[in-house]
């Protein structure tokens, strides 16, 4: 590329700049770092160099030592005071400490020996590459309050932009959907975070979990001797909502409550079990399913108008499948997440072992993500995740097939078949076919569909499978 392009085309905001006479051998740099991603410009002399700098914005600085019109180490200050924010790594053919030192004096972070092959010096820029998104990628979290929803793909980032703002509307009520594992309870409290006072609490409510008969009394609260057991008074998860956010996860479930659920919403009232006083709902209403309610409304199992009050602004959550660019910025930040808190030092995660990551469809979507890289960083004893610390089904993903494809182990060849299934058609299909791969423990089972246990025995008892 020519002084600045690479710059100007970055992805994710990282380029390197290299400043070496040899062309051979940056034209070598160059190619490398291109077949993995990496936006390089390439300057032949210390003018050049200098040139780019002024006009591209660079996070990496390879400089050689000598230059055919400066000394690399006296171009250090001037490519520094361009490029401020840039690693500065100086390449020499020898290896000389006084050299060294002075390069380092001068702001270089680091001297390398160059070697016949270039590849040492790839590996430098891909560590660089990985530690800058890790930090960028916490900085940008930060600075917008995501909460947890890490990702820059087009899709994710539209879901963000959807949340922020109707995070301006603190009472409309939210519908978000997507698959299990897509991070729609941090999508809840991402929202929460930017939308309820400061301390108000998040009350979150599985409707899956909830047993029939104490649904209405969690949600609502009771009265004294309300009911059998009733010993004294409760306030409801609605009410301790307070002015904060009330989380209705897997709202599908929410079973007979359903006409109350929309008195409530519309009237923004409700009582406790057992009295007529009336109190006000100060909350935001979030509703999440991974099921297609509107399939469940022609069905006649979900009600329509309670359907359209819970989606007056729905957020979809893409799948990680879909979200092929997001896989090693989560990878990376997971990574970085569980070596400090189990107290190692790890490097980033290396190309080959990215690679696999990238092959896998992940039917338990960033959940099962997380929990593919807490394992690694449990099982090295190094200081780098090895293809040998995942597990058996990212390994045997066909690699380059990407998210869209199938994995030889995971739990991702049950096709939809638009017109024919419903949701719950292809839901039924999954289990099944995990319980056949998990030899029928439903532990395993559930570890592969990205669920808990529980969860899945809820849906083997509702759908009746044996």
């Amino acid at each position: 590329m020519t002084a600045a392009t690479a710059a100007a085309s970055a992805p994710h905001g990282f380029a390197v700049l290299v400043v070496e006479d040899e062309e051979l051998y940056a034209r070598a740099i160059g190619r490398e770092l291109g077949r993995r991603g990496v936006a390089c410009d390439l300057a032949f002399s210390g003018a050049e160099g200098l040139a780019a700098a002024a006009h591209g914005r660079y996070q990496m600085i390879l400089l050689d030592h000598r230059l055919p019109d400066e000394d690399g180490i006296r171009l250090i200050p001037l490519l520094l005071a361009r490029q401020p924010s840039a690693a500065v790594v100086m390449m020499t053919a020898y290896h000389a400490i006084p050299n060294a030192v002075q390069a380092i004096r001068q702001g270089a972070e680091d001297y390398v020996v160059k070697e016949p092959s270039v590849m040492p010096i790839v590996e430098r820029v891909l560590e660089a590459r990985a530690r800058h998104a890790v930090k960028a990628a916490a900085a940008d979290w930060k600075e917008h309050k995501r909460g947890g929803l890490l990702g820059r793909s087009a899709a994710m980032l539209q879901a963000i932009e959807q949340l922020q703002r109707i995070a301006r509307s603190p009472e409309t009520t939210v519908l978000l959907t997507g698959e299990t594992g897509v991070g729609k309870e941090v999508a809840a409290r991402f929202l929460h975070e930017l939308s309820a006072p400061a301390g108000a609490p998040l009350v979150t409510v599985d409707c899956m979990t909830v047993p029939a008969n104490l649904a209405e009394s969690l949600l609502f609260g009771h009265e004294k001797g309300a009911f059998t057991g009733a010993e004294q008074t409760r306030a409801g998860a609605f009410e301790e909502a307070r002015d904060g956010t009330l989380f209705l996860d897997e709202i599908g479930d929410v079973g007979d409550l359903q006409g109350k659920l929309l008195r409530v919403l519309e009237s923004r009232r409700f009582q406790r079990l057992g009295s007529l006083r009336e109190v006000a709902l100060r909350a935001r209403v979030v509703g999440a399913t991974n099921r297609d309610l509107g399939a469940m409304v022609r069905e006649g199992t979900f009600r329509r108008d309670l359907y359209e009050r819970l989606s007056v602004f729905p957020i979809h959550l893409p799948p990680l499948r879909d979200r092929g660019e997001d896989v090693e910025l989560l990878a990376e930040h997971f990574r970085a997440f569980y070596a400090q808190k189990l107290g190692k030092a790890l490097r980033p995660i290396d190309d080959e072992v990215m690679a696999r990551l990238r092959g896998y469809p992940y039917p338990g979507n960033v959940r099962e993500l997380k929990n593919v890289i807490e394992r690694a960083v449990i099982l090295t004893e190094t200081d780098r995740v090895e293809l040998r610390h995942l597990p058996q089904r990212v390994l045997a993903a066909e690699r380059g097939a990407g998210l869209g494809g199938a994995a030889g182990d995971a739990v991702g060849a049950a096709e939809f078949v638009p017109g024919v299934d419903s949701l719950e058609a292809l839901e039924v299909r999954m289990i099944k076919q995990a319980m056949r791969r998990a030899g029928n423990v439903k532990a395993e089972a559930a570890r592969l569909l990205g669920i808990s246990r529980y969860q899945l025995l809820r849906r083997m008892d509702k759908y009746q499978i044996q």
